[in-house]
């Protein structure tokens, strides 16, 4: 099994240390998220949340857009896109009129676009175009 996905061209077999950067801002988020539900932590939330995303922004951005498909590399542009939806959160997080509601609907739309490409992935880079 291990010996087709690694002569499988279509599957990469290095990853970049973009690609980790960007899983270390979701890990991020993520714990930012846990801070605010679970009451813990005051306002400092805000700030884990905003440094989370942009690590993973500049993970997103620095990771090859080279994919063997063309709808695998529509998906890893949108990638790109659900981590500027984080970043449009972190300014309704941190805005002295938005309600929690506001970030927390950018949370979840980006959260959605993450589990979308992560579910459409493999399928494209199985089909050739």
């Amino acid at each position: 099994m291990n010996q087709t996905i690694m002569a499988n061209d279509s599957i990469p077999a290095k990853r970049s240390w973009a690609v980790w950067v960007a899983n270390i801002g979701l890990l991020i988020l993520l714990a930012a998220i846990a801070l605010p539900l679970l009451r813990i932590g005051g306002d400092a939330w805000r700030w884990i949340y905003a440094a989370g995303a942009a690590v993973l922004l500049v993970g997103r951005i620095a990771e090859p857009k080279k994919m063997p498909t063309l709808r695998a590399g529509r998906l890893k542009r949108l990638e790109t896109w659900a981590a500027i939806v984080f970043c449009a959160g972190v300014f309704f997080a941190f805005y002295k009129g938005a309600q929690p509601r506001d970030w927390l609907a950018f949370f979840l739309a980006g959260g959605v676009i993450q589990v979308y490409v992560s579910m459409a992935m493999p399928s494209a880079l199985k089909k050739k175009d």
